[in-house]
């Protein structure tokens, strides 16, 4: 994939065109906001800290893209990412996750990215160490003068060419030097001539913290994650004798020798860099924290003091992560919500101000279906003559049958509750469920799926409107 910092807003939409049918409105939206990022990178000196990012709620019934935005949207960021559901946050003083933690999680995604780029930049010399290690042990370097009868090569006779019953090398006697032994097995490891032998290597062995649970307030729900931390220092970490093969050995010690050769400060930084100038947080059902009443009893007072507590978060405030302090000034914010119940007005004031850009979805009718059904790379269609496959099963659908199957679903939509193209997941499921069940009996056959095959199998269900509330 083309890196996403050079993806101009035009790229960026035909991206997500690959996976998301129709809303034009929020994918361009969502694409000119993620272009800014980069844009406002370029601009030099103080004029760039002034440019704060223009925040996004989109609107919209249930299934018709809002989440899949955000889920294609990660991976083209590669930038930390994180989405997280309004509703589980709850106000300082009740129990409950506080919002400030979906910046430590983004923190903690950041700390992994970078640490996996660390990795793969790292990986050519952790695996030479491995290899200088495996040799180690395989020729130990041993003081003192050669016995008679033979050089004893770092305290081993050295290997031959030779081999025992089961094919592996075999020890012995070489008149050769130290350098062209050491290099005589390098090449027998890495031709994999030395893969059945086994050695012992001292892991370190991976232990259990003791488990910690905070029952209090939000405010402190990252406190169990930096008591184990704790823990784990104080507690010194063992190793453990184990026989194991070559190969294993060798993942086992490039592991190892990553971790020692990653710089967790300078990771620790860049993550932190990359959080504060190109987060983006996603905040689903942003609907659910909406008071719903001007009254200010039961679960309304919650409800707008998480609204109150994310107005810091959203305007640029300093959080205090175990690593250090986060600004989230420049964080990305896109929020969204179906607000069946309620509107975005009653979000209150100041928070409606940090979300300048609105973007509404459009419910998906029949035609919008069958694009779903046949168009993204990953439609529906194709999932399934996927898995039909791996059971000698050539499924194939007609277009009459696409068709049909959408028109099925928009009736069951407008019958019973609204779901948007999720109704599309039960229609195909309930379809198809004869043939999934005895697909691995039928041996290698050719099914055709027609719109009379269809309506035979959703006669009943459509029909019958109080069953299809139970079974579609």
């Amino acid at each position: 994939m083309i890196p996403a910092q050079s993806l101009t807003p035009k790229e960026i939409v035909v991206e997500l065109d690959k996976y998301i049918v129709g809303q034009a409105e929020a994918k361009r939206s969502v694409a000119i906001a993620l272009r800014n990022r980069w844009r406002r990178r370029q601009v030099p000196g103080p004029l760039r800290e002034e440019i704060a990012p223009k925040n996004i709620i989109m609107i919209g019934p249930t299934g018709v893209g809002k989440t899949e935005i955000a889920r294609r949207l990660a991976s083209l960021a590669q930038s930390p990412f994180i989405k997280v559901e309004a509703s589980k946050f709850t106000e300082v003083g009740y129990v409950g996750r506080d919002v400030e933690s979906m910046i430590r999680d983004l923190v903690e995604i950041a700390i992994n990215m970078v640490k996996d780029e660390e990795k793969k930049r790292l990986q050519g010399l952790a695996e030479v160490s491995a290899e200088e290690r495996i040799l180690d042990i395989l020729l130990p370097p041993v003081s003192g003068n050669s016995s008679e009868g033979g050089d004893t090569i770092h305290g081993f006779q050295t290997y031959g060419t030779g081999s025992d019953d089961s094919g592996l090398p075999v020890l012995k006697e070489s008149g050769g030097g130290t350098d062209s032994t050491r290099e005589k097995f390098r090449d027998m490891l890495r031709n994999g001539k030395l893969d059945g032998r086994e050695v012992e290597l001292d892991l370190t062995e991976m232990r259990s913290m003791p488990m910690v649970e905070i029952m209090t307030t939000s405010g402190v729900d990252d406190m169990q994650s930096s008591l184990q931390d704790a823990f784990s220092k104080i507690f010194p970490k063992k190793k453990k004798r184990r026989k194991v093969k070559i190969p294993d050995a060798l993942k086992a010690l490039t592991a190892e020798e990553m971790e020692r050769l990653i710089d967790m400060d300078s990771v620790t930084n860049e993550a932190l860099r990359r959080t504060e100038e190109s987060g983006i947080v996603f905040l689903d059902e942003i609907d659910k924290v909406a008071s719903r009443s001007s009254g200010g009893q039961g679960p309304e007072v919650s409800r707008e003091g998480v609204q109150r507590d994310l107005l810091p978060i959203v305007e640029g405030s300093t959080v205090t992560t175990k690593y250090g302090m986060v600004k989230t000034d420049h964080i990305l914010f896109i929020a969204s919500g179906a607000f069946h119940l309620c509107k975005p007005s009653d979000l209150i004031p100041e928070l409606q101000g940090r979300f300048p850009i609105r973007v509404e979805l459009t419910p998906l009718g029949k035609d919008e279906f069958v694009r779903i059904l046949t168009e993204p790379e990953s439609a529906l269609v194709k999932q399934y003559i996927a898995m039909m496959a791996t059971e000698n099963v050539e499924l194939a659908f007609e277009a009459d049958a696409i068709d049909e199957l959408a028109a099925i679903a928009v009736e069951v939509n407008e019958n019973t509750e609204e779901i948007g193209a999720r109704r599309l997941h039960t229609v195909m499921e309930r379809v198809l469920d004869e043939l999934s069940f005895d697909a691995s009996e039928r041996g290698e056959e050719k099914f055709v799926v027609t719109a009379d095959y269809v309506k035979k199998q959703l006669q009943d269900v459509v029909e019958n409107r109080d069953l299809s509330r139970f079974i579609l």
